[in-house]
């Protein structure tokens, strides 16, 4: 899988302009003298007076790049334990699949690997997902719209970075335990954080321990029809799932600062996590031939291992210039056990037993030369390389009673991912108001596979990406500009590139094999943003964005029937195009009127766009994007700051897609209710109560594949649930 570049994009820019010389002032007061009365002095009387900062920074207004950061405190306000339900809640942000069940990350509307998500800059191995992370380790979250030089191109939607907690400002003691309640699941979790210094030292360290346990429906539903809409198959199955998974997380770090200013730091984060799974499936076929079985009982253990140690020196050069080198490995392990036994209208047809283990390694290395030169000029220079190591092997074990025969298979194969990239941009301050960047950047990537079912494959592929971006400030007013060119591409992942075969008990259409494929190629794009921002008061911004790309080398998900058996493989297909709007506005409401409550508004609106040119439409949208999505929230505090509340909307569309000639998926629309209540009972302790999902609504999954013989379709239904969340948190 492709490991992208270090991620933090921070590009210099202007300084804010002090909000004070644009203060109006007030006409419909005169200046009066100063009586000698009035020139003595009052001790009785208190002047309140106020100080902000003339040039306070803030990196959505000020970098050249667009770059959108959230805060730890907007991360916990709702007291998540899955870093995927915050990000329902951000402007430009969906997530798909259903509430609470996990799900990808997507930036306008797109994921499978167009929208790049970096931990600390860099991506995490395979096996470790994301929705694993505790928001209590995260610092703040960056979203990127457009690529820099700096940083991995790999990123045709965008790139996500979530920075994890390393500043250490004061010693800190914190506690948390919580637990949160549905109708069908239960998750108790505790998290604590440490921090403090010594001299030149310090250190802090993040520890969060969860468990999660549900036991939920997931009814399935089959159908075909013939073309004259004829009814000659209908299957329904009666899913349970039940099971449980522990989680374990630390995140401990040290840093260290020298006499002549060089700091050496360590950040380090390990993941664990057991889980185990029992499921059963009865089908009823009430009309047309039954499947090849009939009831499924399923039952697996895995665990997974997940562990990154980071080493960074920076150190400071004449004249200004900086260097700052990052070694780094990192290391993850899976194992797991499943047992599958299936029935055929009574006696057990197929006993499966499957015993898979993965390993991965990994080195990586990231340095950046910067300078500043002439007048308005800083210069920088760099690297990314890295290498990775995977190993998998798989053994099962079959056995078919009725038929009196066994199948073993034992399949092993190793992969090696090389990467490395250099770059070179120039960020030029024009004038006080207007700032360029401009910047090139190769990267390099090649892939070797090789196992016991199928031959050694290589798969090379290297991109050049110039990219420029400029930012500029209007005068006389608190409005800019933005406007980026980019050239960006995905890569196809390990698993995309190796020909190994995934097969599944009752085959079909809709329900086929995977293989992957050696032979593809990366997607290449080319993009233009463009965007409006007006920052009319503290705290208070309107934005508009547009954006285009258009993809070369476009993969899809082809079908194919070998041997009577349907086989889903990517190929490259042509070409496709995308397009974006989006809306945000946040504001307090005291910037609209005077004596009012402490409320904060928020809201955004997003309509995507695209169209593959080798799939016939309508519907060809580009890997099943979100057409439009919408985010609206309040938040309310209390005068004297002992309770605050607040809640958000979440919308997401859904829809018919045509994934290519015979193909047809849909989703279903999403919309997510959540509300919160934080009580500062002093300030050691205080308590967070949340609700989420208060619509409960269901979420349907489908897909259809349609020929000469008629339609047969796939119904998923996942329920939806109210959660209830109290989490106590004291600091010691």
């Amino acid at each position: 899988m492709f490991r992208p570049s270090l991620a933090v994009l921070c590009l210099a820019a202007q300084p804010a302009f002090a909000q004070s010389a644009d203060a109006p002032v007030d006409a419909g007061k005169e200046a009066r003298p100063i009586s000698a009365d009035s020139a003595k002095p009052q001790p009785e009387k208190i002047q309140r007076v106020e100080v902000k900062g003339a040039n306070t920074y803030d990196a959505r207004r000020d970098d050249t790049a667009s770059r959108i950061v959230v805060s730890s405190e907007e991360i916990q306000r709702y007291g998540d334990t899955s870093v995927l339900d915050v990000f329902k809640r951000l402007p430009g942000i969906t997530v798909s699949g259903a509430s609470g069940r996990g799900g990808e990350i997507r930036m306008r509307g797109l994921g499978s690997g167009y929208t790049q998500i970096l931990l600390n800059g860099e991506r995490a191995p395979a096996g470790f997902s994301i929705d694993q992370l505790s928001p209590d380790v995260i610092e703040r979250i960056e979203i990127l719209p457009a690529a820099s030089a700096e940083f991995s191109t790999q990123s045709i939607a965008g790139t996500i970075n979530i920075v994890l907690k390393k500043t250490v400002r004061k010693a800190q003691r914190e506690l948390k335990l919580g637990v949160g309640k549905s109708a069908d699941t239960t998750n108790p979790n505790a998290s604590l954080q440490l921090s403090d210094r010594a001299g030149k030292l310090s250190y802090s360290l993040s520890a969060n321990a969860s468990a999660y346990e549900f036991d939920r429906a997931s009814p399935v539903e089959e159908s075909q029809r013939t073309p004259a809409d004829e009814l000659v198959l209908l299957r329904r199955t009666a899913q349970e799932d039940r099971g449980r998974s522990k989680n374990l997380n630390l995140a401990p770090r040290l840093n260290w600062t020298g006499e002549n200013g060089d700091t050496l730091t360590s950040q380090n984060i390990f993941n664990y996590n057991q889980n185990s799974f029992h499921g059963d499936g009865v089908t009823s076929t009430l009309l047309g031939r039954p499947p090849l079985y009939d009831v499924r009982d399923t039952n697996n253990r895995a665990n997974n291992a997940f562990l990154r140690s980071d080493l960074n020196w920076t150190h400071a050069l004449a004249s200004g210039a900086k260097l700052d080198v990052k070694v780094g490995v990192s290391g993850m392990r899976n194992r797991g056990t499943w047992h599958e036994f299936d029935y055929a209208g009574g006696p057990l047809a197929r006993e499966s037993t499957v015993w898979s283990k993965t390993s991965e390694r990994g080195l990586s290395s990231t340095g950046k030369y910067a300078t500043t030169w002439r007048t308005g000029h800083a210069l920088s220079a760099g690297w990314d390389g890295g290498l990775t190591r995977r190993n998998d092997a798989r053994v099962e074990d079959e056995s078919f009673p009725a038929a009196g025969r066994d199948a073993f298979a034992n399949e092993r194969y190793q992969s090696r991912i090389e990467r490395l990239a250099v770059f070179a941009q120039d960020e030029w301050s024009v004038t006080p108001r207007w700032s360029m960047y401009a910047g090139l950047r190769w990267e390099g990537l090649e892939t070797t596979s090789e196992g016991n079912t199928f031959g050694a494959t290589r798969n090379r592929s290297s991109v050049w990406s110039p990219l420029a971006q400029t930012l500029y400030k209007l005068p006389d007013s608190r409005d800019q500009v933005r406007l980026a060119l980019t050239r960006t591409y995905k890569a196809p992942s390990a698993s995309n590139l190796i020909p190994r075969r995934f097969t599944t008990p009752n085959n079909s259409q809709t329900d086929p094999d995977y293989r992957g494929n050696p032979d593809l190629k990366p997607e290449l794009a080319t993009g233009i943003d463009a965007s409006y921002e007006h920052y009319w008061a503290e705290k208070a911004l309107l934005s508009a964005s547009v954006s285009v790309r258009r993809i070369q080398d476009y993969t899809r998900q082809g079908l194919v029937v070998e041997n009577g058996r349907w086989i889903q493989t990517p190929v490259n297909d042509g070409s496709a195009t995308t397009r974006s709007l989006e809306l945000e506005a946040k504001f307090p409401l005291s910037s609209i009127r005077d004596n009012v409550p402490d409320i904060d508004l928020r809201a955004s609106v997003s309509r995507n766009w695209s169209r593959v040119d080798a799939v016939p439409g309508p519907d060809n949208r580009l890997d099943q994007q979100t057409p439009f999505s919408a985010t609206l929230g309040v938040d309310w505090r209390a005068r004297g700051g002992k309770l605050s509340a607040g809640s958000s909307f979440a919308f997401k569309s859904g829809g018919p897609v045509r994934i290519n000639v015979d193909q047809y998926g849909y989703q279903s629309v999403r919309r997510d209710l959540d509300m919160y209540a934080l009580y500062k009972f002093n300030p050691q302790y205080q308590l967070r109560m949340a609700l989420s999902n208060l619509l409960a609504q269901d979420f349907i999954g489908d897909s259809r594949y349609v020929d000469e013989n008629g339609t047969l379709r796939r119904t998923s239904i996942y329920p939806g649930r109210t959660t209830a969340r109290v989490t106590l948190e004291t600091r010691f």
